[in-house]
């Protein structure tokens, strides 16, 4: 391990899907001040809707989302009846007829819920918000559910981008991780979706699982150029087993140190790019006819809870037990509990745990995080004048990254700071000197690389 990973790999910092990041949302934004958030979204805005759905019919040992394992459809259906009110509630604030840019369904295994009943639901949005002509309707996928019938749904849907969650592709790993789907399972799923039209598609893969050596990962980045979906997102596996109890079923000695787990990382990404992928900022890939590397050349790549997205909507309404939205005053969460989520629907409140209210201040300091973390550039005075803001609210910049300057991580010309090469594995610790919550955090983090 070099100095500079010795130094900077280790470190507990966000991933920067949002600003200010969830571990400062409070219950100080109550269901009554989101609702009145909600009425007072200029009739122009258009918007993006995510959906959550919180069962899987098994948990894998890696997990971090917010799901449960079920084998029985009816929680399921009761669920989507609930979820069905919760839009009512958010209609009855938000009114109708309402412009959408982009829909995302995660869980979970969203595409658990049967056909009438998922179809009930796109129905729904279908008659009460106005799909954009070219609206991008995703959706995340188990490739062991994927089969001709639950492709020809997704059609029937309007579903336009699927998303699998691949991981690795080797046997030892995917017992380690409890997550059993061989390559032709996978190759079948891609199958049934390519056959019914649906050929925007992407896989999840990670690394610093227990078992992953360079050679169960270049197998795996073969694989995933034989089957060429247009994006790939790479993510690190983050062991938190004080926060996910069932993570405890990965045994800590299997996982690989941090020397190895900065050495899978590179080995993945030197890969992926040698088989035609063009690197997204932090964790993303993309073959170079898929819009999201033309967004990317084009100025036009966004950072969100999805990761990195082609979706301009700057409105996130989000849907299900633990979704979390975005409005011009702030971010919101749904109750992360199902129990108190479905009571609180049934009795007519929007099911809203908790939030962060945003000024200029955060959201200036948002963009300058967003700009790093997607391009590894920005000007932060001409951020600040972009939000009415002087510069001398970044006075402690240059004293703030004066190591990482010094290191060779970043660099700073007037109010320009750049990311350089060696430092972009660690653009997450140059984003943090922007963030002015971090210091004050007691939540801990997945390491920087």
């Amino acid at each position: 391990m070099t100095d500079l990973e010795q130094k900077y790999a280790s470190l507990n910092v966000p991933r920067y899907t949002s600003y200010p990041t969830a571990p400062h949302f409070s219950e100080a934004v109550t269901p009554s001040l989101y609702g009145g958030w909600l009425e007072s979204i200029p009739r122009d805005t258009p918007l993006s809707l995510y959906l959550h759905v919180p069962f899987c019919q098994e948990m894998c040992h890696y997990c971090g989302c917010n799901t449960k394992a079920t084998r029985k459809m009816a929680p399921v259906l009761a669920y989507v009846e609930l979820m069905l009110k919760e839009i009512d509630l958010v209609l009855k604030r938000l009114g109708t007829g309402r412009e959408v840019l982009h829909i995302h369904w995660g869980g979970g295994t969203p595409s658990l819920v049967p056909r009438e009943a998922f179809l009930k639901i796109v129905d729904k949005l279908k008659a009460n918000f106005v799909f954009s002509e070219d609206i991008e309707h995703a959706i995340e996928l188990d490739p062991r559910t994927v089969g001709d019938y639950l492709a020809e749904t997704l059609k029937m849907a309007g579903i336009t981008r699927t998303s699998l969650g691949v991981q690795d592709f080797d046997e030892d790993v995917q017992k380690q991780i409890g997550r059993i789907q061989p390559y032709n399972t996978v190759k079948k799923a891609v199958t049934a979706l390519r056959n019914v039209g649906l050929h925007d598609i992407n896989f999840d893969l990670m690394y610093g699982l227990p078992g992953q050596s360079e050679k169960t990962i270049r197998e795996t980045v073969e694989y995933t150029k034989e089957l060429a979906p247009g994006r790939v997102a790479l993510f690190g596996y983050a062991h938190v087993p004080w926060f996910k109890k069932h993570q405890q079923l990965i045994k800590e000695e299997n996982l690989p140190g941090a020397n190895e787990r900065i050495r899978l990382s590179d080995v993945s990404r030197d890969a992926l790019v040698e088989a035609g992928y063009e690197v997204i900022g932090l964790d993303h890939f993309a073959l170079p006819t898929d819009e999201m590397a033309i967004a990317l050349k084009e100025g036009r790549l966004r950072r969100n809870f999805q990761g990195y997205t082609t979706d301009t909507a700057d409105t996130l309404i989000g849907f299900g037990c633990s979704s979390i939205g975005f409005l011009p005053q702030g971010y919101i969460q749904t109750t992360p509990s199902a129990r108190e989520w479905e009571r609180m629907v049934v009795d007519d409140v929007l099911p809203i745990k908790k939030g962060i209210a945003v000024d200029k201040v955060d959201l200036c300091r948002a963009e300058i995080i967003m700009q790093l973390m997607t391009y590894y550039e920005v000007d932060y005075a001409a951020t600040a004048e972009k939000h009415g803001l002087p510069v001398s609210e970044f006075a402690s910049i240059p004293t703030d990254m004066q190591e990482m300057i010094a290191d060779g991580v970043a660099t700073l010309e007037g109010t320009v700071v750049t990311v350089t090469d060696a430092g972009r594995r660690y653009v997450r610790v140059v984003a943090a000197a922007f963030d002015t919550y971090l210091a004050t955090q007691q939540a801990r983090h997945s390491v920087a690389v």
